[in-house]
């Protein structure tokens, strides 16, 4: 399959064969050294294309590894958290534990003095 070339790369080739067109030179000429360049562009832009692809897939690569990884210190973490013994308050549970009474306290005093 030839790939197309648009309208606006063929004007740009076609200007800038004219550009260094030399005298004497026929238009014939020229026009050959504008397909010339028209060539040149599509080839640079299939080039830039494919360096565009494999940007976007080192970086998707990249992210992935680093989703993984920040994914497996959570999965770590986890595991730490589960390994305490059953039974016993850890500091925040007696936090938790003491605020509440202090609330239950406070309520029932304000009930009271209501």
């Amino acid at each position: 399959m030839k790939p197309t070339i648009s309208t606006e790369t063929q004007q740009n080739a076609l200007a800038a064969a004219k550009a260094i067109q030399k005298p004497g030179q026929n238009k014939e000429q020229t026009k050959l050294i504008a397909q010339g360049i028209e060539k040149g562009i599509a080839e640079y832009k299939k080039l830039q294309k494919a360096k565009s692809r494999e940007r976007d897939k080192a970086r998707k690569q990249q992210l992935k590894a680093k989703f993984q990884a920040t994914n497996n210190i959570d999965d770590t973490d986890e595991l730490d958290d589960n390994s305490e013994p059953q039974g016993q308050f850890t500091t925040t549970t007696w936090i938790v534990i003491v605020m509440l009474l202090l609330s239950w306290v406070g309520f029932g005093a304000y009930i009271i003095t209501a």
